[in-house]
């Protein structure tokens, strides 16, 4: 099969790319690194450095008559969205169009779509939401992941482009970028391993759903031979404290750090965990890695790359 991976030479796309290829796949990839890391690109890819947004897209899907596409590439910073909403829709809507008018004119087959599950229901009035969950994001982020998911159903309904939707709950993993402001489990590593002290947004009684990267990489290769489309959870159905988190990260880095604490983030939910039994009677997927594992897999990248 024929794939494009949008943010290919992301945290999660470039893992979607590994195993892609490990399948036996022929992939593209497309990333204009602003985020994602030459490092990150498979060598077995095929690399080309665009925007999503870009004109010369046309000319790419023309030439490379791809069945399938994996869309990864995003501003996928909760709080970056909130100072800065015009870049954001920018990016996540206005870039997101250009590819579906580029898979119908190009008569791709089937669209694999990263969401959001941890931004998308906002505040839950249950614990963990399926996705019939009322969606309220309360961020421009989680917004723009949703007019995103209603644009696909137009374009099923209209150009017959089939769509599977994968709502994250917050991965984590190798890869995750350290240096940003989002992915706190990346973040509160790096700081520990460094000697440096994490903090911690708010009181750190705010929960998460950690879903660990290699998880996610197995509902992106399942999604790509699920023809019946669907909107699916992709998340563990436990929720995390983040002084939990910090905890275990302390632990298992093997420092002696005590929490330290910064004002509340605007736009930051109080709870988020989702249920993923849809994805597992539809795609055959559960979550494999549970949290304490996960963090060691990552805390151990870290080690071994001095990210």
């Amino acid at each position: 099969m024929r794939i494009l991976v949008t943010g290919g030479a992301g945290f999660i796309g470039s893992h979607v790319v590994d195993a892609y290829i490990n399948a036996g796949h022929e992939v593209t990839v497309i990333d204009d690194l602003s985020t994602g890391k030459p490092e990150n690109i498979n060598p077995k890819s095929r690399f080309f450095k665009l925007d999503i947004g870009a004109g010369e897209l046309r000319d790419l899907f023309k030439d490379e008559k791809f069945d399938a596409v994996n869309h990864h590439a995003a501003q996928m910073d909760v709080r970056k969205s909130v100072a800065d909403p015009i870049l954001d829709a920018r990016i996540n809507i206005i870039g997101t169009l250009n590819l579906l008018e580029n898979c119908v004119r190009g008569r791709v087959k089937g669209f694999i779509f990263a969401s959001t599950g941890g931004a998308i229901y906002g505040e839950q009035k249950e614990f963990p939401a399926k996705e019939s969950h009322p969606t309220n994001p309360l961020s421009p982020y989680g917004i723009a992941k949703l007019a995103c998911e209603h644009y696909l159903s137009f374009y099923k309904n209209t150009h017959g482009l089939n769509s599977t939707i994968l709502r994250y709950a917050n991965v984590y993993g190798p890869r995750q970028d350290p240096h940003g402001e989002a992915g706190v489990v990346a973040i509160f590593t790096r700081k520990l391993l460094k000697g440096e002290q994490p903090l911690i947004n708010g009181d750190g009684m705010q929960t998460r759903d950690f879903v660990y990267v290699g998880d996610v990489v197995r509902a992106n290769c399942l999604a790509l031979s699920h023809n019946d489309g669907g909107v699916f959870n992709i998340g563990t159905g436990r929720e995390v404290h983040i002084k939990k988190l910090f905890k275990e990260l302390v632990n298992i880095v093997g420092v002696n750090v005590v929490e330290g604490y910064d004002p509340p983030k605007s736009g930051e939910q109080k709870r988020s965990v989702i249920d993923f039994e849809k994805a597992k009677k539809a795609l055959g997927w559960s979550p494999q890695v549970f949290l304490e594992a996960g963090l060691r897999h990552t805390v151990d990248y870290f080690k071994e790359t001095g990210s």
